[in-house]
């Protein structure tokens, strides 16, 4: 059968271009459809625009730490509209960036809802298009809990978009979208709570990060009211809002922000007239090479529910690529020592096993542990201090975990990514001579585990 494209990719998210410009480098026909922006959730409401907000709100402690260093800032100001404006034209500078990188790779790029009609057949904007292969990467979806004035409430989706900082804010929410944007409207001036229904926030994490982060944030001044959740929300006649929880108490504020998960973004995409199946959590089913319930039709990324990061589905993307279209050069992802940072402020980065997980992995641990003051602040009032750790298996002497809370977590972290990939023991480390004077340094001058 002759097909109008050998790949037809649903999304122009980070996997889904990614998988269309190497296939079409390959020698395939191509096509993407995408119905809302170029570079999906990271470029246009996630990774990229929220690290930008964390800069602008970083530049506030900069400014107050700019004292101890003889700078005299009086008068300085924040102007909301200004970062969001400057936000939005960079984001509009990477769509057009995508747009090109699609276009002169040779791909058929189709601005219009893709729908999945059979097994070889996608339907866009009315006309049918067929493909030897159908790639669904649409990605996620932020979804807030059905509760009596839900409607009220906004998402990360709206965050880079309001025309006003809000004066008080309700973050709702424990993972790590949750905690950056608690720093970002914290750090920008708002009066913010991060309200959490479990005991502590960012589980999964390690538990030195999570009780080192709460702690931080406490000194910060951010409230953490934590075994919390809220059971309506309503607006008052002034516009404010008021959050009553689930235990009575009200809380009030002008905006309530939610970050209680995502979810695949599988809205009239066809699936079930073609036959894909779900897992039991929704997400589409695939195996290990990304095919799912019907063979001609894979998925990638966040719409598998895997790990939801950005390079993941990047690493996704080639590999669909690679197999369909140049199998000599394909390798399947590993999924295993995937670094990972959260741009809250501070910052955390982490890499590997935490402490918990290697000891239910049966691994017998050593575990290296320094919490410092930077040097940066030295000359400064602020208290912020860093944690850095090294879980070690006790017999093979390998590293198995690091993790990292401070400045510029994620820049050092992914440096130490590439050592544990490469199998660096304790030894290695101790062996490796440290830049003077830095933070990072102390990853390789920590000698004494922890007396448990």
């Amino acid at each position: 059968m002759a097909f109008d494209f050998d790949l037809f990719v649903i999304g122009a998210g980070s996997g889904g271009v990614r998988a269309a410009r190497f296939a079409a480098g390959f020698g395939a026909r191509v096509a993407v459809a995408e119905s809302r922006y170029l570079g999906g959730t990271c470029v246009n409401v996630g990774c990229v625009p929220k690290k930008l907000l964390v800069y602008g709100a970083h530049v506030a402690e900069e400014l107050e730490q700019a004292r101890g260093f003889g700078w005299s800032l009086d008068g300085a100001r924040f102007d909301w509209a200004t970062l969001i404006g400057n936000k939005t034209r960079e984001i509009q500078r990477l769509n057009g960036i995508y747009r090109n990188l699609l276009v002169n790779s040779g791909v058929t790029l189709l601005d219009g809802h893709a729908r999945i009609v059979g097994a070889h057949e996608v339907e866009v904007n009315g006309q049918r298009y067929s493909a030897e292969h159908i790639l669904v990467a649409v990605g996620g979806w932020p979804q807030v809990p059905d509760i009596p004035g839900k409607e009220l409430a906004i998402t990360s989706n709206e965050a880079f978009y309001l025309e006003r900082l809000p004066r008080r804010v309700l973050v709702v929410g424990g993972g790590y979208i949750a905690v950056e944007f608690a720093s970002i409207f914290h750090g920008l001036g708002a009066q913010t709570a991060l309200l959490y229904r479990g005991e502590r926030f960012l589980r999964g994490f390690d538990e030195a990060v999570r009780s080192h982060m709460e702690e931080e944030l406490r000194k910060k001044g951010l409230d953490l009211p934590f075994t919390s959740d809220i059971a309506a929300i309503e607006r008052q006649g002034d516009g404010s809002l008021l959050a009553t929880l689930r235990d009575g108490r009200v809380l009030e504020a002008d905006c309530v922000f939610y970050a209680t998960g995502r979810r695949p973004m599988l809205d009239d995409l066809g699936l079930e007239s073609a036959g894909v199946a779900l897992d039991a959590r929704g997400y589409i089913a695939v195996d290990d090479e990304y095919r799912t319930s019907v063979p001609s039709i894979l998925a990638i990324g966040d719409v598998i529910g895997r790990v939801q990061l950005t390079p993941v589905a990047l690493a996704e993307g080639m590999a669909v690529a690679r197999r369909l279209f140049r199998p000599a050069e394909y390798r399947p992802v590993d999924y295993a020592l995937i670094p990972t940072a959260v741009f809250s402020l501070p910052n955390i980065a982490t890499v590997g096993l935490t402490e918990q997980q290697a000891r239910e992995r049966g691994h017998a641990v050593k575990v290296f542990e320094s919490r410092f003051r930077p040097m940066k602040l030295t000359l400064t009032d602020c208290q912020e201090r860093t944690l850095m750790k090294l879980v070690v298996d006790a017999d093979s002497d390998r590293v198995l975990g690091c993790h990292m809370v401070g400045p510029e977590a994620g820049e050092i972290v992914q440096g130490l990514a590439v050592a544990l990939k490469a199998g660096a023991t304790k030894a290695v480390f101790d062996e490796t001579l440290g830049i003077h004077p830095s933070a990072a340094e102390e990853f390789v001058t920590m000698r004494t585990p922890r007396a448990d």
